[in-house]
C-alpha cells in the first residue's frame, strides 16, 4: 500500500535544517550558529531577561533555553546571575557577548537578504505571513 509522503510537519522540518545550515554558515566568522545568534538579540532587546520569559518569547522550554544559555555563558557572550526572587536566573550580554552580536549582525542581515532574493521579495512575504499563522 502506497503511503502518502507529502506530510507538512517533515516538509517544513527538511525547511528548517536547510535554513538553519545556511545561517549557521552566514554566521561562522562571528563564531556563532543561528540559534546563538537569535538568543543574543533577544537578551540584548530585553537588556535582562529571565530564563522563564526568554523561552516564552523564543518559544522554547525552558530546559532547552538553559542549556543553551550555558554555553552561552561559559563562552563569555552572557553573564547570568541570580533574579529579583533568587528562584530564577536573569541573562544579560557581557562586553564580548555585545562584540559578537555587532559582528554578526551584519552577517545574519546578508543572509537574509540573499533568502529573500532566492525567493523572491513576494514570495518571502508570502512565506513569513503562511509561517505566522501556523
Amino acid at each position: 500500500m502506497r503511503q502518502r509522503t507529502d506530510c507538512y510537519c517533515n516538509e517544513l522540518r527538511k525547511a528548517g535544517r536547510r535554513l538553519s545550515a545556511r545561517y549557521d554558515a552566514a554566521l561562522a566568522p562571528a563564531g556563532v550558529n543561528v540559534g546563538q545568534f537569535s538568543m543574543l538579540r533577544q537578551v540584548d532587546h530585553a537588556g535582562e531577561i529571565s530564563l522563564t520569559e526568554l523561552g516564552r518569547r523564543a518559544e522554547l522550554d525552558r530546559s532547552t533555553v538553559g542549556r543553551n544559555a550555558r554555553v552561552l555563558v561559559r563562552g563569555g557572550l552572557l553573564d547570568s546571575a541570580p533574579g529579583a526572587d533568587r528562584r530564577e536566573a536573569t541573562l544579560r550580554l557581557t562586553p564580548q557577548g555585545r562584540e559578537t552580536l555587532a559582528a554578526a549582525f551584519p552577517l545574519w542581515t546578508q543572509a537574509q537578504a540573499e533568502i529573500e532574493a532566492a525567493l523572491g521579495r513576494d514570495a518571502a512575504k508570502a512565506l513569513r505571513r503562511v509561517l505566522n499563522g501556523i
